[in-house]
């Protein structure tokens, strides 16, 4: 656990003088509208638009907008300047500071470990560590296995591309779960796989998935912005991916497996607020079984029979009934 902070000791004492006064005139007593905001900060290697960081973003507005705290955010930080702008923050008194780790987790963990006083909630593919850093990762792999059921209940050509970002842990595993629910539906569905080895870059992304289109996909897997854009202009299906895309390409995204980190972030923000932050692993928050994950579908698109067979096995997750493979390694082709 963290040592206790000055913030920490300011806050219990306006609660307790708050609670006091409530108390005694007789209102309900609220903590988030007692207390002070904590301060956060949040480091992007990206733009705020990109859909991963798009979704912490939106958790972290919403928890300002409710006046739990103050938000502010640095994007499109260079992976050589991260370490000196999570120092920046850090040096500020951020109660809170939430980025990405992937690609600077040794420089990531020893800035945290020289400010044991802020606390540190990083997207990583590693542990958490002591004294204060904190992980988390949106594991969407359930919603993507249903997506999966419905693109491979939906192929024609039996041909389906698939575009991501880096061959990583984080995205390999929604692009196994996807396939694996296409499979069970459809075990003569094959698959078409690019990595563009970067996490925004439309325009590449886009002529990858022409190139999978000529080969015979007629469904896509979006994982990266610029996919859908392709199966738009070819008169396709796609599959979305973390953000629904579905009113900027109406008639073309078939479903989609959606990632809500509101309730990875509101927890972080709950424990630094009662002074009882830990380094932990944060990722099961992103689970459908917390709300962290969604799956969505366009019924107009997809076959009904299809549709009522993912809805049931939606459900299935949801019971604890039914445990979605996870599965890290590299994703390849099959044709």
């Amino acid at each position: 656990m963290l040592t206790s902070k000055p913030f920490s000791k300011a806050r219990r004492a306006l609660l307790s003088a708050a609670l006091s006064v409530t108390v005694a005139a007789g209102f309900l007593y609220s903590p988030a509208e007692a207390a002070d905001p904590i301060k956060v900060a949040a480091i992007y290697t990206v733009p705020v638009e990109q859909q991963w960081v798009s979704r912490i973003d939106k958790a972290l507005k919403a928890a300002q907008e409710r006046g739990e705290i103050t938000y502010t955010f640095s994007e499109n930080v260079a992976n050589t300047d991260y370490e000196r702008v999570m120092r920046e923050y850090a040096e500020q008194g951020m109660d809170l500071v939430v980025g990405e780790a992937f690609a600077v987790e040794r420089a990531a963990r020893k800035v945290a470990a020289e400010y044991p006083e802020t606390a540190f909630l990083m997207g990583s593919s590693f542990g958490p560590a002591q004294p204060n850093f904190a992980v988390f990762d949106n594991w969407i792999h359930e919603p993507s296995y249903l997506s999966g059921m419905i693109a491979g209940a939906t192929t024609k050509s039996n041909v389906i591309g698939m575009v991501g970002g880096f061959a990583i842990p984080e995205v390999n595993r929604l692009m196994h779960a996807f396939m694996d629910g296409a499979t069970a539906v459809n075990p003569d569905v094959k698959f078409l796989v690019t990595f563009i080895n970067s996490w925004y870059d439309p325009p590449k992304a886009k002529e990858s998935a022409f190139a999978m289109i000529d080969k015979g996909a007629d469904i896509l897997y979006a994982e990266r912005f610029g996919v859908s854009d392709a199966a738009k202009e070819k008169g396709l299906l796609a599959i979305g991916n973390v953000i629904d895309t579905s009113g900027d390409y109406p008639g073309t995204i078939l479903s989609s497996a959606l990632w809500h980190m509101e309730p990875t972030i509101d927890r972080a923000i709950g424990a630094v607020v009662d002074d009882s932050f830990e380094p932990a692993d944060y990722g099961p928050f992103s689970f459908m079984s917390y709300g962290g994950g969604s799956f969505i579908v366009d019924e107009s698109l997809a076959p009904a029979d299809a549709v009522a067979a993912a809805k049931e096995k939606e459900q299935e997750i949801l019971d604890g009934l039914f445990r979605v493979n996870v599965n890290d390694t590299e994703p390849k082709s099959t044709m």
